[in-house]
């Protein structure tokens, strides 16, 4: 049995186990057959297989746990669906460096046993994974858990594979692909990270046949030259109109190359003519098939130069690089280098830098698929949330390339084509055929390559509630309300997706579509496990307990904008999670009498109730309102901010402070018993709101003030009803009485703090005010501002005058005077206030500095200089009031 009693501190490692298994026993995440309720699911973004969860899976995962935890008290069939992605490339540098420990290579073992290898990774740690994810709270429905290479998504993928073949969606054919020497596969331009390094530019002399005059080009990439089978240079330039239809000689290899005119050569680019390697660059591959020019290969899949590149062959292409230009040098023909910004492709998963490679792969042919994704976001199907990221979905969805599909990898789908061995038929099945088609030969061989991982990973949303097969789970929860995402994503996942669900299923899959920011350390910059700024979300539950890791995050997390978070961030959920715990332990040791089963308390009406019982009920009921309000269009960070003030301030700082002396008197007494009545609806109340956030410590809290046997599954605060808003309850005027009533407090307060009074010390407090209403107010509520003020004598009126040797404060419609002769020294506090104002002058002066350095303000993140500039204003206003504060002492 749970008792009321709540211990002294608040120690979440005795919790949070215990409640999630509560859950996972009551099967509370499960969602059933819907019989009459309404459907809201939510597939998670499956976390790759590569490696544990980061900061930003936490925030991700809170985030939507926060939504289907609101769901599910809304009276929703509430699914959110778990899983894991296989994470193609990603997973197998990871296997291959293990190898590479062993000073094997995946070719030493074979392709089965790595996949074996591969598999047993999963196997780890997918598991890791899933309880990572139990670990921050989520409430996942466990029994759906899928896995991108499972049997019936493997059987979607090549559903899918053979019905865009079918329609002449997926083709084969010979392009410039992204590759990657490190991984040897190629790389979708969406898989790529781009950056810019300090290089050259090297003008090269290519000798005119049949002349001694030589035309020069200029290039970034001069290895790439012994593929050269053109020169161009723009029609329009004048300077070589008589050399175009003419021939240049390739230094080294004295390959014969074809001068010609073509749009696209910009004439400021270097010299204006430049060199054509259709093999090694996209925009030569294009010019290439305008003019027919040879495509020459040079560099082998492993980045070294191959019999095409002479005496350069077997070199690394950088090596080869060196090599080259000593030649060119030795030769007369390197005629000059220029610094240059080159821009780089990376690979994304082992930040190789990317060759620009002709190779026969698989397309995707897109655009016919875009169209219905363009309609679907013009048309309102899908919205994006902040609304400013629809542009950037349009934008490429708009100017959208062909998506190529095959990687040369092991870990992943296998794409479904066989060809015959006999009579050289290609073959597209789901299955393995028995025989070829055409000739009946039984000598197939399947294609080697598999399928790039989001191919995979754009079926989610139905996929995984069973299609193709036409089941009961796809009927109910296809489409999906929402998904939650990064932005760097959008390209990559969330467009393939509505693609695909417009496609397959003739539905989006999802309507709503969440970007949030990504996490960065306190320094501004992106938190990731290379540069080593990553904090593990398992260590800060260790430390501060799961509830201050997620409502510290939605904290600090503005809509729209990054995060910069360091593991002090935390010490906000944890003081956040301590505040509730000792209100609601204070609420606990008034409860003596009170027996929930007998006496369930409801307030439907602030009938007879105090000033202060109806200000905490219409506060309340403003903070409900304001909640569902922002929850339509996603608003967490407010949400939070909303429910904290509500918590901290109205209901912790004020509400109870106040109602203090009432719950001395006696049980029995009516002003008693209304107090304790309203504490309890409304810390009921705020559990309730605060649960999807803060999972744990308010099922605790929940359990302790009903006193509810922990092996009792029929009760649990997840599936209690969400509170709604009374508007009867809301009283707009009444919220202003209190709030002149807080104003006089919090300006006698700040006097006091500012003025080192001792709070063992009470003090006289005189109150001029304007008009007669005013007067009322707080004549009518004075009680409040003596209890809380710590006042000895209050004195209210229109014609007060200042005393001397006082300090004062202006609110609205009044003035409050605080004398001081008796509560402070005034030498002493001179010196004190002195040494504050150097003290902050100093910091000020540092910061300024630091602001009007120009070396800081063009490397220091925006985020960083904005705190910087707060801190200057922070600094100016404490000198300002210290300063204030002195003077008024200065001569007593």
């Amino acid at each position: 049995m749970v008792t009321k009693d709540l211990p002294k501190q608040y120690n979440p490692k005795s919790v949070e186990d215990r409640w999630y298994e509560f859950w996972l026993k009551g099967r509370f995440f499960h969602a059933d057959r819907l019989d009459g309720k309404k459907a809201f699911s939510v597939v998670i973004p499956p976390p790759n297989v590569t490696d544990i969860l980061h900061l930003g899976h936490a925030l991700n995962n809170t985030l939507q746990d926060i939504l289907i935890r609101q769901k599910r008290m809304e009276g929703y069939e509430a699914e959110w669906l778990p899983g894991i992605d296989h994470a193609g490339i990603a997973t197998q540098v990871v296997i291959e460096k293990n190898l590479a420990k062993q000073g094997k290579k995946k070719e030493d073992i074979g392709r089965e046993k790595f996949l074996k290898l591969a598999w047993e990774w999963k196997e780890k740690n997918g598991d890791a994974i899933l309880n990572q994810l139990k670990k921050i709270g989520c409430s996942c429905d466990w029994d759906r858990t899928r896995f991108t290479l499972d049997e019936g998504f493997s059987n979607a993928v090549y559903e899918v594979f053979v019905h865009l073949y079918n329609k002449n969606l997926i083709y084969r054919g010979k392009y410039i692909v992204n590759w990657c020497p490190r991984c040897q596969t190629s790389l979708s331009d969406d898989e790529t990270e781009r950056k810019e390094t300090d290089g050259h530019l090297w003008y090269i002399r290519y000798k005119i046949k049949g002349s001694d005059k030589y035309i020069t080009v200029a290039t970034t990439r001069p290895e790439t030259m012994l593929g050269d089978t053109g020169v161009a240079v723009n029609p329009k330039d004048k300077r070589y109109k008589n050399l175009v239809g003419k021939s240049a000689i390739l230094p080294i290899l004295d390959r014969e190359l074809k001068i010609i005119a073509d749009e696209l050569v910009d004439p400021k680019f270097g010299t204006g003519a430049v060199k054509v390697t259709p093999a090694h660059d996209p925009n030569d591959f294009d010019m290439g098939k305008r003019h027919n020019l040879e495509a020459i290969v040079v560099i082998n899949p492993d980045g070294t130069m191959n019999p095409n590149a002479g005496k350069f062959a077997g070199m690394d292409r950088f090596e080869c690089r060196k090599a080259l230009l000593s030649e060119l040098k030795k030769k007369k023909l390197l005629e000059k280098k220029e610094p240059y910004k080159v821009p780089l492709t990376l690979c994304y998963r082992c930040n190789t830098v990317l060759e620009p490679y002709l190779s026969e792969q698989w397309f995707v042919r897109m655009k016919p698929l875009a169209q219905p994704a363009v309609e679907a976001l013009k048309n309102g199907k899908i919205r994006f949330y902040p609304e400013h990221w629809a542009k950037v979905y349009l934008h490429w969805m708009e100017n959208i390339h062909d998506w190529c599909i095959s990687r040369q990898l092991w870990w992943g789908h296998r794409i479904p084509v066989w060809y015959c061995l006999d009579c050289n038929q290609t073959i597209v099945s789901g299955k393995k055929p028995k025989n070829c088609p055409g000739c009946k030969s039984k000598k197939l061989k399947q294609d080697e390559d598999v399928l790039d991982t989001w191919f995979s990973s754009w079926l989610w949303p139905f996929s995984t509630f069973g299609w193709p097969e036409k089941t009961e789970d796809l009927k109910d929860f296809y489409p999906t309300k929402a998904l939650f995402t990064a932005s760097e994503i959008i390209f990559l996942w969330v467009a393939r997706m509505v693609m695909a669900g417009l496609e397959f299923m003739g539905e989006v899959p999802f309507s709503d579509i969440y970007i949030h920011g990504t996490v960065r350390d306190a320094k501004g910059i992106k938190m990731s496990k290379s540069l080593g700024n990553g904090i593990d979300p398992l260590d800060i539950i260790s430390e501060y307990g799961t509830d201050a890791l997620r409502v510290s995050m939605i904290l600090v997390t503005p809509e729209g904008q990054d995060p910069c978070i360091s593991f002090n961030t935390f010490q906000i959920g944890r003081n956040f999670c301590n505040k509730l715990w000792n209100a609601s332990r204070f609420i606990f040791l008034n409860l003596k009498s009170w027996k929930p089963e007998k006496d369930k308390i409801k307030i439907e009406s602030s009938e007879g109730l105090e000033l202060a019982d109806r200000w905490i009920l219409s506060r309340l009921n403003q903070s409900i309102r304001q909640v569902k309000e922002l929850l339509r269009t996603y608003r967490f960070n407010s949400i939070i901010k909303t429910l904290y003030d509500f918590v901290w301030h109205d209901f912790c700082d004020w509400y109870l402070e106040i109602i203090k002396p009432r719950l001395k008197l006696s049980e029995d007494d009516p002003d008693h018993l209304k107090a304790k009545r309203v504490a309890i609806w409304v810390l009921d109340n705020i559990l309730s709101l605060l649960h999807p956030f803060m999972p744990f410590i308010t099922e605790e809290i929940w359990h302790h003030l009903y006193q509810i046997d922990i092996n009792d599954y029929t009760n649990t605060l997840t599936k209690q009803p969400s509170p709604l808003s009374q508007k009867n309850l809301i009283d707009y005027k009444l919220e202003e009485r209190m709030e002149t009533v807080q104003s006089v407090v919090y300006a006698i307060r700040n006097i006091r703090s500012e003025m080192n009074v001792s709070p063992q010390k009470k003090a006289d407090v005189l109150i001029k005010v304007e008009s007669q209403n005013i007067l009322k107010i707080i004549e009518e509520n004075k009680d409040y501002i003596i209890n809380l003020g710590k006042v000895k004598t209050l004195k209210i009126g229109k014609k007060i005058k200042k005393p001397i040797k006082s300090a004062s404060a202006v609110i609205k419609k009044a003035e409050v005077f605080l004398p001081l002769e008796n509560l402070i020294d005034p030498e002493i506090e001179q010196k004190r206030l002195q040494k504050e104002i150097e003290k902050y002058t100093e910091l000020l002066e540092k910061t300024i500095k630091k602001l009007s350095n120009d070396d800081f303000l063009k490397r220091a993140p925006k985020q960083i200089i904005e705190k910087e500039v707060a801190k200057k204003e922070d600094y100016q206003k404490i000198i300002e009031k210290l300063e204030k504060n002195l003077e008024a002492i200065v001569g007593w």
